[in-house]
């Protein structure tokens, strides 16, 4: 097995960074967006999964085009996403580097695991 694996775990990385640029310069758009959600599920917690199922189809997209495999991109973004819930879930408090970690350590055994087979 090569690398591969670092490869797309990096460009996860680089696409949460990317999706946090978005969203700090998109801010108004982003709150205005969240509340015609949360308008429309009635519930914090659903709004919460909808931001994060439309922050994996993001990394879906932008991994997806940069190995041109959809494939990659899907799985990248259902474990990006299925790390988010966790750590959401049970409310971890994490700096920055410790989250970046978490995120890129699951996701490389993940990817390690899946190009294994």
């Amino acid at each position: 097995m090569d690398i591969q694996w670092f490869y797309i775990a990096v460009c996860i990385a680089f696409s949460d960074i990317l999706h946090g640029i978005l969203w700090h310069a998109l801010s108004d758009f982003y709150i205005l967006l969240g509340e015609v959600i949360n308008n429309i599920v009635k519930s914090s917690f659903k709004t919460w999964i909808v931001h994060e199922l439309l922050e994996a189809i993001f990394h879906v997209i932008i991994v997806g085009l940069l190995f041109q495999s959809a494939t990659i991109g899907v799985l990248a973004g259902t474990i990006h996403f299925i790390v988010d819930l966790g750590h959401g879930y049970y409310n971890l408090k994490l700096t920055p580097i410790q989250h970046r970690a978490l995120h890129f350590v699951v996701e490389s055994i993940f990817f390690m695991t899946v190009l294994a087979i």
